[in-house]
This record gives C-alpha cells, sequence and structure tokens, in this order.
C-alpha cells in the first residue's frame, strides 16, 4: 500500500493519530501522576465506570486488567442509569471524552442523586460544568480527538488514580513496558510499504469479508469488544465476536447451515499465552471445527511480558488493522456520518 493511497483516502489524519498513540500513553500517565484526587477508599463497596462507545472501552479494559487484583466489584454502565446498588458507598467515574454525550450526563445526575462519590474523566462540556458546580474532582484530558482514538486518556489516567488511592498496586514498572511496546509496534505497523507489515496483512485477509473476532473472557473480552468497534468506526465494516468458553455452548452449532455467509466471515481468533489451559485446548478445538465452514481463520497472538503489555499489544494491532481496512475499502476512517445524524436526530426531539 502506498503512501500516497493513504493520504488520499485519509484526509483528517487518523493514521497520525493511532501512529501517535504511545505518546498520548505518555501524557495520558503524567496526567494521572499529576491530578489531586482523595477518596477514604475503606468506605467505597463497588466501582462504576459510566461512559459509552470510546469512552466505555477504558472502563471495559480496566475491568478486565484488574479482575484478579481489585477487591472489590468493577462494572461498567452504558446506560441513561446507573445499577440500583449504586450508593453513597459507591465511587462513579463519569467518563465521557466530550462531556456532552447524554446517556452519561443522565447517569452523572443519578450519581449525584444517588450520593455516590463520583470522579469525572472529561474534556469539558456539561460533565465538566456538573462536576465544578458539586465541587466534584475532575481529571481534565486534552480536546478535539475522536473519542475512540482517546482511548489513552480514558484508560491511564483513571489506572494510575487507582493506584494512587490504593485500591491496587503501582503499574509503573507495566505502564514502562507497555509504551515501549507500542513505539516498536507503532514503528512496525505504521510502515505501510513493508511487507512484513502484520496489520497490512490481517487487514488484507479481512477485506470483503464479515470479520468475526474470537477471544477468552479471561481479560480478552474488552479487547474483542475493541476490534469490533474500531472495525466498524474506522473501516465501515460491520464486525461481531463472541468469547470463549462461553461461544462453545451455543454459537459453535450455528457453524452449519448458512453455507454461502459462512464463507464470507473470516474469523480473528485472539490469543494469550495467559489464557486458562482448557481455554486453549477450546480454541485448537473449536478452529478445527469451523475451519471448513469460513473463509478463513487468522491467529494474531499477544506480545510482551506483563498482562498490561499483551493487552494493549492486540488492541493496539487491531486499530491499525480497522485503519488499513479502511484504506482498502477506499473510506475516510474518521468521519462518523450515522452517529452525527442519530445524534442531531436525538437533538430535535429534546
Amino acid at each position: 500500500m502506498t503512501n500516497e493511497h493513504i493520504a488520499q483516502h485519509d484526509p483528517s489524519g487518523m493514521r497520525s493519530l493511532i501512529f501517535d498513540f504511545p505518546r498520548q500513553v505518555e501524557e495520558a500517565v503524567a496526567i494521572g501522576e499529576s491530578s489531586k484526587i482523595r477518596f477514604p477508599i475503606s468506605k467505597i463497596q463497588n466501582i462504576v465506570i459510566s461512559g459509552l462507545g470510546g469512552s466505555a472501552i477504558g472502563g471495559d479494559l480496566l475491568r478486565s486488567y484488574l479482575a484478579d487484583e481489585i477487591t472489590i466489584p468493577v462494572a461498567v454502565s452504558r446506560h441513561y442509569f446507573l445499577p440500583e446498588y449504586v450508593n453513597e458507598r459507591s465511587l462513579v467515574v463519569v467518563s465521557s471524552y466530550s462531556g456532552n454525550t447524554e446517556e452519561t450526563i443522565s447517569s452523572h445526575k443519578d450519581a449525584v442523586k444517588r450520593k455516590a462519590k463520583i470522579l469525572c474523566i472529561t474534556s469539558g462540556g456539561a460533565v465538566k460544568r456538573l462536576a465544578l458546580q458539586k465541587k466534584q474532582p475532575v481529571i481534565e484530558i486534552p480536546g478535539g480527538l475522536p473519542p475512540r482514538a482517546a482511548l489513552g486518556y480514558s484508560f491511564f489516567p483513571t489506572l494510575v488514580v487507582l493506584s494512587r488511592l490504593g485500591f491496587i498496586k503501582s503499574k509503573k514498572k507495566e505502564i514502562y513496558e507497555t509504551i515501549s511496546l507500542l513505539k516498536k509496534k507503532a514503528a512496525a505497523y505504521g510502515n505501510a510499504e513493508s511487507q512484513d507489515n502484520r496489520a497490512l496483512r490481517v487487514a488484507e485477509a479481512l477485506q470483503g469479508k464479515l470479520p468475526v473476532i474470537y477471544a477468552s473472557a479471561d481479560r480478552f473480552d474488552s479487547v474483542d469488544v475493541r476490534w469490533r468497534g474500531q472495525i466498524s468506526e474506522n473501516a465501515k465494516t460491520l464486525a461481531y465476536g463472541h468469547v470463549f468458553p462461553e461461544l462453545d455452548h451455543n454459537e459453535i452449532v450455528g457453524w452449519e447451515v448458512l453455507k454461502d455467509v459462512m464463507k464470507k466471515i473470516h474469523i480473528i481468533v485472539l490469543r494469550d499465552r495467559g489464557d486458562n489451559a482448557r481455554v486453549q485446548l477450546r480454541m485448537n478445538i473449536t478452529e478445527e471445527v469451523i475451519r471448513p465452514f469460513a473463509n478463513g481463520v487468522t491467529e494474531v497472538h499477544s506480545e510482551g511480558t506483563s498482562l498490561l503489555a499483551r493487552m494493549f499489544s492486540l488492541l493496539y494491532l487491531g486499530d491499525w488493522v480497522s485503519f488499513y481496512l479502511a484504506m482498502l475499502n477506499g473510506v475516510d476512517p474518521t468521519p462518523v456520518k450515522k452517529i452525527d445524524f442519530l445524534k442531531n436526530e436525538l437533538a430535535k426531539a429534546k
């Protein structure tokens, strides 16, 4: 793929945003470290992260990443209201990149009514205004990006703050490894003319196909969700997915009747050496079962030592795959016209 082709179809510069993601992570970590946020954590019994779309995926990753360490429940809420259990012993993280996501604003007000402890992470908007009015702590992040391109800002400041508050141990070592790995991958995946560009090769396998992403539910369910969202928004291509072991109790049986449709489906299996041993065996067997019916099956393996680095290695690969698939499809990855139309129609009904 030539740089001229990319320049023609990427006028808004999504490629640069993805390439600069390691720098964004560095800046996001610094924002978290400079924040002055205090909560009496002994009184907090659960954490709920409220957000939608690109602002919610950071919460998904936190929930997955911290599942083996944090000692209180962490949930992600994608709705106009919060779970019924939220009360004065809850910490609600209100995450809205723009600060104007209507569902998140509604949940923010719900959290106030329930007297929850509230932490806001936003670039401004109504969320910031309400937070300042109620004297709630705010992690203010840079604005002006498509929310899906601001994942570093939605994930890392919150991770750092949870560490500083004492919910989890310090992640400095893991973060350093993750940034170092992302920089190496930016150089590798950013070279569109390289024959060894793994992201471009995966995108070529997906061109003209329906991507279905499979991953383990252990820790990579959130990375699976990110892949699907990025392919939908950047490449303007429908993408679906499921997780092991659950899919072996239902979806695997569906690979039987719709033969013409199945031949248009390309399976991506996200794999990690930390996946449960029985899940790894399930993956192997499942691939054998569906391979004769699918267009193809591509395995992608995580890289790095720490769980954080391994999760972000697959996540970052998915971002680049979605970008190159957009280029192969001949579409500008940045605009999301259908989302904009929907928001405008909803605004008319207020």
